[in-house]
């Protein structure tokens, strides 16, 4: 998952990216209400955890840009202000989860896997495609109940495959999550790992397909092949 944090206070946003990137997110982090939006134009997101309290634009203008612009991300609203009349105006502007700070970070994973569980998985802890299911709580693949024994960079290649299933996943955004490690990528990783997964999916009724100039496809495997 590739999660855009909108926070300007350095130490938290600091203490958020270590959590969250050791649990095997990919996080880009801004203290810009403005850059946030350029940042949307030209990066897919999955989620959107947004601080209101921002130095250039209020963060409840940002989350009007983003529906006014029809972006439907799910966006996590954290910040200091806890009055009840503030956490409405959030929701009603199109929030989709409201935690204040201060906060613990367990709560914030929490919080984060259920906005993933019902922005993509439609409120199921599994997503299914053919004999593969992703555990979105625990990060785990298995087919046929059996648990996948593959690399840590295949195992979040396949997760992003499962998730965004039947969507093309362009290239550049797979490059970033797989270097969220901070492990250096060799020209032809992606490849290298898209093959050793086709490979390892063959008995599951899961193919990933190539689109010609675009990025990679999972999909279930058809009789047709």
């Amino acid at each position: 998952m590739n999660i855009l944090l909108v926070e300007d206070d350095p130490v938290l946003k600091n203490g958020i990216t270590h959590a969250l990137q050791k649990n095997g997110y990919k996080l880009t982090s801004t203290d810009s209400g403005n850059y946030a939006l350029q940042l949307l134009d030209v990066e897919d997101f999955d989620l959107i955890i947004l601080d209101l309290g921002l130095p250039d634009i209020d963060g409840m203008q940002v989350l009007r840009n983003l529906r006014h612009q029809k972006i439907a991300l799910p966006v996590l609203i954290l910040t200091a202000r806890d009055d009840l009349n503030d956490r409405i105006e959030g929701i009603k502007q199109g929030a989709d989860d409201y935690l204040t700070k201060p906060f613990d970070l367990g709560e914030l994973e929490a919080r984060i896997h259920a906005l993933i569980r019902r922005c993509y998985a439609g409120f199921n802890t599994h997503i299914q495609v053919g004999q593969l299911s992703l555990d979105t709580q625990n990060h785990e693949i298995t087919a046929n109940n059996q648990l996948i024994t593959i690399s840590a960079r295949e195992t979040a290649l396949l997760e992003m495959l499962i998730l965004n299933s039947g969507k093309v996943v362009c290239k550049d955004r797979i490059s970033q999550r797989l270097a969220a490690s901070g492990e250096a990528l060799a020209d032809n990783a992606i490849e290298v790992a898209i093959h050793r997964l086709r490979k390892r999916l063959e008995p599951y009724q899961a193919i990933i397909r190539t689109v010609r100039g675009l990025g990679y496809l999972l999909e279930e495997e058809t009789n047709g092949g």
